[in-house]
């Protein structure tokens, strides 16, 4: 045999082996999923998925369902009842050993039951849940419509976008955006950086920003309070003749537009330099005989509602239309 054809016959064999390997070697494709569980004695539900999507639908139906796909680097998914509480989880063999596009699963589960979801980038996404909600994400995106109750959502830098959210309402993010509409009952946003922009019926209303630029759109509120540090912040409110807002910014911008014929006392503040302008009333600003302070006092109608605003060296704007 000569060597041309020893060596046609090892290019041969190697690529039959080859061949062999690839076609008896694990699969990458993904791993379909689709378990149920009845709901009968379940107070609440827990969903982990380090990342992809999670995405939960409540229903009327008296059981839990997961479908969905995990990605080739998932070990398994838990899916089990222990006591009232159903655990859902999909699991690695390393916590490094996930890729970017991640498991996507979508539960469907009793509306009436709580919930708590965590990740580190999957994308969680809410609809149609009325027993109370917790969801903490790092990076992954949170989109919530039509949930009630006690309502927590809150991610690092990922935006979170709600939509009819009603109960006491929490929205926190660090340098990710807010964006909230229909909101009703209790709010409370706490922002670093992000952008936030709030179109809310909510009564009562907290609101926490460091650096960010913030709208809020208002209807009429009973307790208004706000605390910035340089973030510029626009309101646009209802108040109530009985209501109380309290704000306070270290160098940001604070502009509040009232209805026309609004019903308050006024009392605001500025410690070192920024300007006070009164678009109400004729009222002027008094300064500090000695220092850069200033201060302006006025009353509307009966002076029923209270505002309190204070500033060290930012804008105060207050205006009616």
């Amino acid at each position: 045999m000569n060597k041309l054809t020893r060596k046609t016959q090892q290019c041969a064999t190697m690529l039959t082996m080859t061949t062999c390997l690839l076609l008896s070697g694990p699969s990458f494709a993904d791993t379909e999923i689709a378990e149920s569980i009845s709901s009968n004695n379940v107070t609440n539900v827990s969903i982990n998925n380090h990342s992809g999507l999670i995405n939960v639908v409540g229903w009327n139906k008296d059981k839990i369902s997961v479908t969905g796909t995990l990605d080739d680097d998932a070990e398994k998914l838990i899916f089990e009842q222990k006591g009232a509480q159903v655990l859902i989880n999909v699991e690695y063999s390393r916590m490094d050993n996930w890729s970017a596009d991640g498991s996507k699963i979508t539960v469907f589960m009793p509306k009436n039951i709580r919930m708590k979801s965590s990740s580190v980038s999957s994308d969680i996404h809410l609809s149609n849940l009325h027993g109370g909600v917790e969801v903490i994400s790092v990076s992954g995106d949170v989109l919530a419509k039509n949930v009630t109750q006690n309502v927590e959502l809150s991610s690092i830098s990922g935006n979170i976008n709600s939509d009819k959210l009603s109960g006491k309402i929490s929205l926190s993010a660090v340098s990710g955006d807010i964006n909230d509409t229909d909101s009703t009952g209790r709010l409370e946003i706490r922002s670093v950086s992000g952008e936030v922009i709030i179109d809310s019926q909510a009564k009562e209303v907290f609101f926490n920003n460091v650096s960010g630029r913030s709208q809020l759109n208002l209807a009429e509120v009973i307790e208004l309070r706000i605390r910035t540090v340089s973030g510029d912040l626009e309101a646009k409110l209802i108040l109530n003749a009985k209501a109380l807002l309290k704000a306070s910014t270290v160098s940001g911008d604070l502009i509040f537009t009232f209805q026309k014929g609004v019903d308050a006392g006024f009392n605001l503040k500025s410690s070192v330099g920024g300007d006070i302008d009164n678009n109400i009333t004729d009222v002027k600003t008094e300064h500090d005989e000695y220092g850069p302070g200033a201060e302006l006092n006025f009353q509307t109608a009966n002076g029923s509602a209270l505002v309190r605003v204070s500033t060290v060296s930012g804008n105060i704007e207050v205006s009616s239309k």
